[in-house]
């Protein structure tokens, strides 16, 4: 019986739900921006279009640990990064890792055509989820593994307008100009949050075979780019008002105002440069911590405004 429990907390732990709440929230955020622009909210779409991106979402956290996992074995996982560090402890469960998300990444596509034919949407919606999964996929998995090939940051960049694209889509049933250019400093975001994730594994992808940007140019140039990523989120939303595709109800200035959070991390580890991986990973947190800040300040202040 005990012998079943771990087990089973152990499959649990590999899907590192923690992850999925920021999914979640971007989700939201795009699915409010198309209720701002007077699309008709409906629960039965929100829920199976989320249903969409959850199993997709989760299923990355399988595929990669198991693609990752003679990576991992250099690397001492931290509540942020360094993946679960199940397989390495458990290897009996590889097998089961690599099916679960293939039979995750099938639902999720099995539910996008469901979802297709039910709401009437283009095989537009289809395609834009069968990317977003695949890209998942191929973040680590070969022939692409783009995480060790210079391309981890860029594949998270384009996440930041899939995540809030499903929600968006799944409500608007479309993309458009104002969701693409509303993307720009959410997927700055991503940038923010990637290079803060790869930080305290600077070491351990080295060893792995990783090239991301860390390992190839170091910590003090991370902070250098966690910091401009930051300015670049802030200026974004300065900057979005003069396209005058937004309803005059939204107030960019709140939205800058809270992207200030994640900019002063970043400012702050600018100046301190915590070079060594105990320091990093503080800072590294703390930097995730302010991006689901952002996240969930800015679903608040849509809220307010459909309100």
């Amino acid at each position: 019986m005990d012998s079943n429990r771990d087990t089973l907390l152990n499959i649990i732990k590999l899907g590192r739900p923690q992850f999925l709440v920021g999914g979640f929230l971007f989700f939201c955020i795009g699915a409010l921006l198309a209720v701002i622009f007077n699309a008709e909210f409906l629960l039965g779409k929100f829920i199976l279009g989320y249903a969409i991106l959850f199993t997709a979402h989760l299923a990355v956290h399988y595929s990669n640990d198991y693609f990752d996992v003679n990576a991992d074995q250099y690397l001492e996982p931290t509540a942020i990064s360094g993946g679960s560090g199940i397989l390495v402890k458990n290897p009996e469960l590889k097998v089961f890792a690599k099916w679960f998300a293939v039979s995750l990444i099938i639902l999720s596509l099995v539910i996008a055509v469901i979802f297709t034919v039910i709401f009437s949407y283009t095989i537009w919606f289809f395609l834009f989820v069968l990317f977003g999964n695949l890209l998942a996929w191929f973040y680590s998995a070969p022939p692409l593994k783009l995480v060790y090939r210079r391309l981890g940051e860029i594949s998270t960049v384009i996440t930041g307008v899939i995540l809030p694209g499903m929600g968006y889509f799944t409500i608007m049933g479309t993309l458009d100009l104002p969701f693409f250019v509303f993307a720009v400093p959410l997927a700055f975001s991503q940038l923010f949050f990637i290079n803060s994730v790869e930080m305290p594994d600077m070491e351990g992808d080295r060893l792995g075979g990783k090239i991301t940007l860390i390992v190839a140019r170091g910590r003090e140039f991370g902070y250098k780019l966690i910091a401009l990523s930051g300015l670049l989120i802030t200026i974004s939303f300065l900057m979005i008002p003069f396209t005058n595709l937004y309803p005059s109800t939204i107030d960019f200035h709140v939205l800058a105002l809270i992207s200030l959070i994640p900019l002063s991390l970043g400012i702050v580890e600018l100046l301190k440069k915590p070079l060594d991986r105990e320091s990093a990973t503080k800072f590294s947190s703390l930097n995730i911590a302010s991006l689901f800040a952002v996240a969930v300040l800015i679903n608040i202040y849509f809220i307010y405004l459909i309100k």
